[in-house]
């Protein structure tokens, strides 16, 4: 068939780029990881590790071990958004079913209203530190909700607050965003580099704050910590490993996604994590203890402008970051689901509400909470669905695609009804393994009850979710009936 501009599968965003659109070369590439990659929860990636009890030289070597390693999903998933000009959703139908393929994209979009979370709280906190200052009184207000939320009623006025601005911000549409991302990648990168010589000057220079020695007792005791902490590291972008389509779509060609991923993002991610470990382990100096979350650092200085210049900065720049993406893509996942009754602006409430349930305030408390529950978490759901992409597309379609089928509802992606069984199969034997082990994080299930063995694979979650369903869809897809 040509491809049908009336099929419900087909939208002018979901259509395939034509060549003269396509301009990315190697260096945007490069920009965009590196603009991602200056974040505050890159900064707290690589605290918590030094806070969970690394020196410096192990927390790099984990963030960089980790951010190569996703490189590799990341760009060979990429290969096809360049290939057919296809964005995630669509490249998804070839494996999952025409239908189908709502179900990676929910799962994603839940993983992104975590996020939206998260950032939410992170600029909500630093208004508090801000506010504080100057209303001293805001930290000694009667506490009005539930002792289980975990959360004071000070912040939660600032979380709630900063969470309405999102919303508003939803309602009257993203566009109004883009000028603070230009604010963003020219205010954090300064911001870093001030808490960096902040951190040597205060320490007496770099020496002693790299002679701060590991806390592990022995070897057994390290890489108890070190494999669930390199999951975590996979799992910080294990959800850009899935929609990076979205990106190379625009690629010149294969060359300028492959080299400007491989230059930007395991560099990036490591330079700004070696200023978050400085910075923390200079904390331990100065202050005789640990302090992982740079919004508390910055609440200690002495300067009430200081701190609030710093903390509206925060809060800006959060707020560009986490409209443009963690709503713009979950929105429109759910409005996906039922375009005549959800919109953009309601998929946009939907991640908003979603991302209070989920408790962010709870998530990076510790870094136990923002590794092991978080990232680790719901890297054991996207790791299956990594495995199941790469599979069908380098082993089973040997990377040809018939783009307009993947626009029919009723073409050889729509499998049965649409749903592709062999990919949901796949899919839930990739989760099932790594259940016993997010039970006994969460403090849902006693490790009495289950065999070590079996509670350690969470341990190595995207691991285990990406080989498990790689291999079971594999062999499914293999039998003729299978096959689309």
């Amino acid at each position: 068939m040509s491809l049908a501009k009336d099929s419900p599968l087909y939208s002018d965003d979901l259509a395939p780029i034509k060549s003269s659109q396509r301009t990315w070369n190697t260096w945007n590439y490069a920009a965009l990881w590196i603009s991602m990659s200056l974040c505050i929860p890159t900064y707290m990636l690589a605290s918590s590790l030094i806070e969970g009890g690394m020196n410096w030289w192990q927390a790099i070597l984990t963030i960089f071990l980790g951010n190569t390693v996703v490189l590799i999903p990341m760009i060979l998933n990429g290969h096809a958004g360049t290939k057919y000009g296809i964005p995630f959703p669509v490249f998804v139908r070839a494996s999952f079913g025409t239908k189908g393929a709502n179900i990676p994209a929910m799962l994603r979009a839940i993983v992104a209203c975590g996020w939206f979370g998260i950032q939410t709280w992170i600029g909500g906190f630093a208004l508090y530190q801000m506010f504080r200052l100057w209303i001293p009184s805001l930290e000694t207000l009667p506490e009005i909700l539930p002792a289980f939320l975990g959360l004071s009623t000070g912040p939660a006025i600032t979380f709630f607050l900063f969470w309405l601005v999102n919303m508003y911000v939803v309602y009257l549409g993203v566009e109004s965003i883009r000028k603070l991302l230009v604010f963003k990648a020219l205010f954090l990168p300064l911001a870093a580099l001030a808490l960096l010589f902040w951190a040597v000057a205060a320490a007496d220079g770099l020496g002693p704050i790299l002679n701060q020695p590991s806390r592990f007792q022995s070897g057994k005791e390290f890489f108890a910590f070190f494999f669930p902490a390199l999951t975590g590291m996979v799992g910080f972008w294990a959800t850009l490993s899935l929609n990076i389509p979205d990106f190379t779509r625009y690629a010149v060609s294969q060359k300028a996604q492959l080299r400007g991923q491989t230059i930007g993002l395991p560099s990036s991610m490591t330079v700004f994590a070696f200023i978050g470990v400085t910075v923390t382990s200079a904390t331990t100096i100065v202050y005789g203890s640990t302090i992982w979350d740079p919004l508390v650092l910055a609440g200690k200085f002495e300067s009430k402008i200081l701190v609030s210049l710093a903390m509206i900065a925060v809060a800006i720049s959060t707020l560009a970051t986490n409209i443009a993406a963690n709503i713009v893509s979950p929105a429109n996942d759910f409005a996906n689901l039922a375009p005549s009754k959800i919109n953009f602006r309601i998929g946009g409430y939907i991640t908003g509400l979603i991302g209070i349930a989920i408790v962010p305030w709870k998530l990076v408390a510790d870094p136990s909470g923002y590794i092991f529950t978080w990232l680790v978490g719901y890297s054991s759901l996207l790791g299956p669905v990594g495995g199941i992409m790469i599979a069908d597309y380098y082993f089973i379609r040997k990377q040809h695609l018939e783009t307009d089928e993947l626009y029919n509802p009723s073409g050889q992606y729509s499998f049965k009804n649409g749903f592709n069984p062999s990919a949901i199969v796949a899919l839930i034997a990739g989760i099932v393994p790594n259940v016993p082990g997010f039970l006994i994080n969460i403090q849902m299930l006693s490790a009495d009850r289950i065999a070590p063995f079996i509670s350690s694979l969470y341990n190595y979650a995207w691991f285990v979710g990406f080989i498990v369903s790689a291999i079971v869809y594999g062999l499914m897809m293999r039998t003729p009936a299978s096959k689309a």
